[in-house]
This record gives structure tokens, sequence and C-alpha cells, in this order.
């Protein structure tokens, strides 16, 4: 699940740095930042699951 999101994340970084008319550097930087944010919010999706399942 953890990989999923950051999957998901860093896609939407691009995503969004695409849209914005970001050189590589900025699209690299977006992705990166918001594959860990993604993957920090499975994360916690993770162990809310696992703690309650």
């Amino acid at each position: 699940m953890t990989y999923i999101g950051l999957l998901t994340g860093a896609l939407f970084g691009i995503f969004l740095a695409r849209r914005r008319k970001g050189k590589i550097l900025d699209v690299l930087h977006y992705a990166a930042t918001c594959a860990i944010i993604g993957g920090l919010l499975a994360l916690i999706g993770n162990v809310i699951i696992l703690r309650l399942g």
C-alpha cells in the first residue's frame, strides 16, 4: 500500500509541475515531494487499517 502511495504521489507531482510549465528540475522536485507526502499518508493509513483489523 505504501508503494502505491509513493507512485500516486509522484505521478501527481509530475502532473502538477507540468501544468505549471516547470522545467525538468521542477518536475523532479515536485515528484519527489509529492511522493514523500503520498508515501507517508499511505503508511499512516496502513497502520490505521492494521490496528483496527
